[in-house]
């Protein structure tokens, strides 16, 4: 009977946490929609570049799932000279998904990021932490995001139409 009462007890603490963290998770309007990100803007570093940041310009596409709870990126292209022609984006979709968020500003996650500069970043594909700003309607990142033996150093982009996040 206590094993019953203590199993009972764990299940109801479960759906508890499991109800919490939905509350705090944030939805993308509009949507659905496709969308694309144009003069966005990207830094990498990596072994090829010496582990300096290479700025480049990057172009985002993709779409945002039906009910807002995260959005697909299907296509990427990187502008500019130099080490920038170089960037293969690997594992296309990417999934783009809004977290919680105070006062107009949202956390979220992109998750199957990889991609090669001479040879892959990474093994296999990994998740890197976005913000989000309503203010500005820019995705970026707060801090290097790491990808293997390369990082992302800087990550601008203002999707078209323009996301707004939603608690």
């Amino acid at each position: 009977m206590k094993s019953l009462k203590t199993l009972v007890s764990l299940s109801a603490l479960a759906v508890c946490m499991g109800a919490a963290s939905m509350a705090n998770a944030s939805t993308i309007t509009p949507n659905p929609t496709a969308f694309t990100t144009p003069g966005g803007t990207i830094a990498v570093s990596s072994p090829a570049s010496l582990g300096i940041p290479v700025n480049c310009g990057i172009v985002f596409t993709g779409s945002v799932a039906a009910g807002g709870a995260s959005a697909s990126i299907t296509g990427a292209t990187v502008t500019g000279g130099g080490l920038c022609g170089v960037p293969v984006l690997l594992g296309l979709p990417w999934t783009l998904t809004p977290g919680a968020g105070t006062s107009g500003v949202y956390t979220g996650t992109v998750s199957g990021v990889n991609f090669k500069i001479v040879n892959d970043c990474a093994t296999a594909p990994t998740t890197i932490d976005v913000k989000f700003d309503n203010a500005t309607h820019a995705l970026t990142i707060g801090t290097a995001q790491t990808v293997g033996k390369c990082k992302i150093t800087a990550l601008n982009v203002t999707p078209s139409p323009q996301f707004t996040l939603n608690p």
